[in-house]
Parts: C-alpha cells; structure tokens; sequence
C-alpha cells in the first residue's frame, strides 16, 4: 500500500515541507496560525497504528511542530490535536490560539468559514516556516 494524502487535507492545506515522518502542512486559514502533520504511513488511522518508534518520532515532530509555532506566531497558547472524525487518515493539528482569535476560548472546529490566505502572504509565512523547520 502506497501512502497517499487524502483529497480534503490536499485541498485545505499548503505544504510546507517534509519531516522524517510527517509531511508538515499549513491550514489555508488566516484567522489561525495552523499546522497539519501527517504521518506518511500508508493505512493510518489511529494512533496506535504506528509502530513503537514511529510514534516516538511523531512525538518529536509534534515538539518540533510546536516550538516553530512558537517562535513563527507568538501565540498565547499551541493546541494539539488528532481527532479524524471527518478525515480518518491519520494527522495531528498543531494550532496556534490567541486570547483575541476569534474562537477564543472555545475550540477552533466548525467556528465560521476559513479565511484563505492571500498568495504573497502564505509564501512568505511557508518560507519562514520552512525555514524554522529547517533548523529544528
């Protein structure tokens, strides 16, 4: 089985680059600064489907993921999530939260419509996130 990412994070998101594991995605909302890993583990769902040491690594990158939220957005607060209730392909949304974004404090699923970023400002936020990246 071939890993193949699924039609709706492909149409959602904006690649920003490879990790070890994941493939590192930005959300194509401007209200939330907004990463998706997703794991290029053919079949994956939960969790529990990757092996001891692939679940090692995808802990790093979520601490990896984290730390550039951190320094690229400044945000009050990163959540951290793996719900597939909609996608069941397995990915894990690393979102940076501000006290004046306009879910706070509730969860970011479902609040409004997405706001897509214009061109020039997704390639500049991918750059400098790839670069952060880069040097993690």
């Amino acid at each position: 089985m071939t890993f193949t990412l699924d039609s709706r994070l492909e149409a959602d998101t904006i690649p920003v680059g490879d990790l070890t594991l994941s493939s590192v995605l930005l959300l194509n909302d401007a209200r939330f600064p907004w990463f998706v890993l997703v794991p290029r583990i053919a079949g994956a769902s939960e969790l529990t489907d990757l092996s001891e040491e692939q679940s090692a690594q995808l802990m790093q990158e979520i601490r990896i993921a984290t730390r550039v939220m951190l320094e690229l957005s400044k945000p009050d607060k990163v959540n951290v999530g793996a719900l597939g209730n909609i996608v069941t392909q397995l990915h894990v949304h690393v979102v940076g939260r501000f006290r004046s974004d306009p879910a706070w404090p509730g969860p970011v699923w479902g609040h409004g419509a997405r706001t897509p970023y214009p061109d020039h400002a997704a390639s500049a936020l991918i750059e400098r996130a790839a670069t952060l990246f880069a040097a993690a």
